[in-house]
């Protein structure tokens, strides 16, 4: 079977690192996919094809992209170290036609940053992320950029529990409660540290995210500012565990000052909009319960400039 990249390999890579007299670079999470057959896994799992255009962050020296591009697809890749894009530049350079490089940080990117085919953004996200932004790379590209109908990404294995948790997991939480109003999981497989040069700390994992609109218990698809709303009320039943809805809203919804914190003195009708006991805790409450807060947070306040 051919290889998808030529660069899926330790002396591969490090022949590449030590061409351009670089080496690794701990402080920005650089750890290279070195195994080719996890390469395929990735892009099969994101069913990538020729004609598809899609985002990537951190290509290091482009060992994902260049299996990316080698299906036939248009990459943009955002890369913030600039010792890259001369090697990018290098090991990309056959397929350069279908390339493009944004250097900034990822997490300051915007829809602007996209100048070679401005007119049709790309519909898939897949990447190898930095694993300290992952979580705030996924759900801010979700939340962000509507043209963005699939993620398939690298990350710590528990950042993936996170990602895919349900009620009652020891890993279920107010991200997991934010992505789910963006986005569900259709897939996932592991990958341990040996398929890194170097090798990382951790376990990872890869999975796949597709965009889905959830409705509200009428059916109704959600407004922008009812799923603002969700998301909000998932921040403020799960500032404290431990403590009950009513005590955990309480305290979130006070330090926020403004309209919110007004909400805190009239959590009692809130709790009575939505249908929900305030004694409950938050890992309990299932999606469809937190959209209802969200609108009954609604009923009290508007979102709009807090």
């Amino acid at each position: 079977m051919d290889r998808l990249s030529p660069l899926a390999g330790v002396a591969a890579t490090r022949k590449v690192l030590q061409a351009h007299g670089l080496h690794t670079k701990h402080a920005l999470g650089q750890n290279f996919l070195v195994n080719d057959d996890v390469l395929r896994k990735i892009v099969q799992l994101a069913q990538v094809s020729e004609g598809d255009y899609v985002l990537e962050v951190g290509p290091g020296i482009g060992t994902l992209t260049y299996a990316l591009l080698g299906c036939g697809a248009r990459v943009t890749s955002i890369e913030r170290d600039r010792d890259l894009p001369a090697v990018l530049a290098d090991t990309l350079a056959p397929f350069a036609e279908r390339f493009e490089l944004v250097q900034k940080d990822a997490l300051d990117f915007a829809e602007a940053d996209l100048t070679r085919w401005p007119d049709q953004p790309p519909g898939k996200l897949v990447a190898n992320l930095p694993y300290a932004v992952a979580a705030t790379i996924v759900l801010g590209y979700l939340q962000r950029f509507p043209w963005l109908q699939q993620a398939t990404v690298m990350v710590q294995r528990e950042v993936a529990d996170r990602m895919l948790a349900g009620p009652g997991s020891k890993s279920y939480g107010a991200y997991s409660v934010k992505l789910s109003l963006y986005a569900r999981g259709a897939g996932r497989f592991p990958v341990a540290p040996g398929n890194f040069f170097p090798p990382p700390h951790v376990e990872s994992a890869v999975l796949r995210l597709d965009r889905h609109a959830p409705a509200d218990a009428d059916g109704r698809p959600l407004s922008d500012e009812l799923r603002r709303a969700a998301c909000l009320m998932a921040d403020a039943a799960f500032t404290n565990r431990r403590k009950t809805l009513a005590n955990s809203c309480r305290a979130y919804l006070r330090a926020q000052g403004g309209q919110l914190a007004s909400v805190a003195d009239r959590l009692s009708e809130l709790f009575d909009a939505a249908g929900i006991d305030p004694t409950r805790r938050g890992e309990t409450l299932d999606q469809a319960e937190f959209i209802a807060l969200g609108r009954a947070l609604l009923g009290l306040c508007s979102l709009r400039g807090e």
